[in-house]
Parts: C-alpha cells; sequence; structure tokens
C-alpha cells in the first residue's frame, strides 16, 4: 500500500486498546480500518491507566513496545506513546484532544472503536463531546443489534450516519465497519503462554520472541524453573 500524499490532507484515524498482548487479530483490525476508509496514517495507541478496565498484566512500556515491533513493516500505522507516558488514568476524549492539537481541527478524523464499547458508550467520561473532536467507526460482530443499544444511542447512530462516507467534515458522524473477524483472544494468549503452549499463529514473531526474552505472562513458577 502506497501513504496518500500528505499535502491533500486526507483522513486519519486511531486505535486504542489495552493491547495486553497485541496480536495479529489488533493488527488485522488495525489495517482494515486503515484501509477500509482510505486512511493516511493510524495511530495505534496502547492505554495507558484505563478507567474502564482492570489493571494489565504487561507494563504501559512493556505494551508499547509490543505494539512498535508489530507495526515495523506496516505502512501507515504508527505507534503512538501518548497514553502510556501520561502517567494517570487516560480518557478517550483527551487522547482526542490531543490528536486535535497534533493535526488541527480540520482534518476529518476517525477513532475505531468495537461494538461492545459503543453500547456502552455513555459510560465515558465526557462521552457527548466524543463526536465534536472526531468521527466514530464501528467495528460490528454478529449479534449487533441498534435495537438493544440505549435510546440516545440509538438516536446517535441513527442521526449522525456517514452513508456515502464523504469526509468532508472533520468530525461528528458514524460508520459502521464490517470488518474481518478476528477470533483470538488476549485473555486466552496469556493462558497459552503461562502454560508454555505455542501461540505462533496468534502472535507477530517479534512479539513472541519479545514475550519470551521479557517471560511476560508466565507463572512464577515457569519464571524461576530451570
Amino acid at each position: 500500500m502506497t501513504c496518500p500524499s500528505p499535502e491533500v490532507l486526507p483522513p486519519v484515524g486511531a486505535f486504542g486498546g489495552t493491547f495486553d498482548p497485541f496480536h495479529r487479530g489488533h493488527l488485522r483490525l488495525a489495517c482494515a480500518f486503515r484501509d477500509e476508509l482510505g486512511l493516511a496514517e493510524v495511530r495505534v495507541i496502547p492505554t495507558g491507566a484505563s478507567p474502564h478496565r482492570p489493571t494489565a498484566h504487561a507494563s504501559p512500556a512493556q505494551r508499547f513496545d509490543m505494539v512498535t515491533l508489530a507495526l515495523a513493516d506496516e505502512p501507515c500505522l504508527i505507534p503512538d506513546n501518548r497514553e502510556v507516558t501520561r502517567g494517570r488514568v487516560c480518557y478517550t476524549v483527551e487522547t482526542l484532544e490531543s490528536l486535535r492539537a497534533t493535526w488541527g481541527p480540520t482534518r476529518p478524523l476517525w477513532w475505531l472503536v468495537g461494538a461492545d464499547a459503543f453500547a456502552g458508550l455513555m459510560t465515558w467520561h465526557r462521552w457527548e463531546d466524543l463526536l465534536t473532536l472526531a468521527h466514530l467507526a464501528v467495528a460490528l460482530r454478529p449479534g449487533f443489534a441498534v435495537e438493544a443499544l440505549p435510546a440516545p444511542l440509538q438516536t446517535l447512530w441513527h442521526t449522525r450516519q456517514a452513508a456515502d462516507f464523504p469526509n468532508q467534515s472533520a468530525a461528528g458522524r458514524i460508520r459502521p465497519l464490517l470488518l474481518p473477524p478476528a477470533d483470538i483472544s488476549a485473555t486466552a494468549i496469556r493462558a497459552a503462554l503461562s502454560q508454555d503452549h505455542a501461540v505462533d499463529d496468534l502472535v507477530d514473531a517479534r512479539v513472541l520472541d519479545y514475550l519470551r526474552t521479557a517471560r511476560l505472562y508466565q507463572t512464577e513458577s515457569r519464571k524461576i524453573a530451570p
């Protein structure tokens, strides 16, 4: 893939997650997000301290290292450490404000969220400000039903659709994405690594070498075993 010319200021995107560890499912999702929306650049942002998830097993620095290794050969996918260096609970709205400071107020900016995350959007800090800062690309999953969303989100879904995807505005639209399924679980990968089971088909080889060298996700008994 050839990155679009920066002079035309095409749309850009961001994809955040715990990435504990970063696996091939994450990479496929980031690539599909980039390609389907024609994004010039996607910032892949490991979370720092999340208000919605328990503490990650790997440190913020380790998770950023994994993202950096996995994206080494991917055009226009850029590891971004703005959350892991923040040193406190990180809110998506603040990250979007930071990205706006990087890219300016007029460039189309897309934030990728999963369907489950979108369904819980009203629990997010300053959630009503999100669409003033970015468009939302929602990665659908089997069984997703708009009718099951809270009423305010149903209204948002129906009134903010970007059906023609013109990318003429900087923020404010919602686009559902039928991205390739990635039936890969970070929890299952951690469990497999704790038992020294093979995960070569689930994790990039460079990331796997990093995990083995750092002995991440291994039980204490296995860490000290000869």
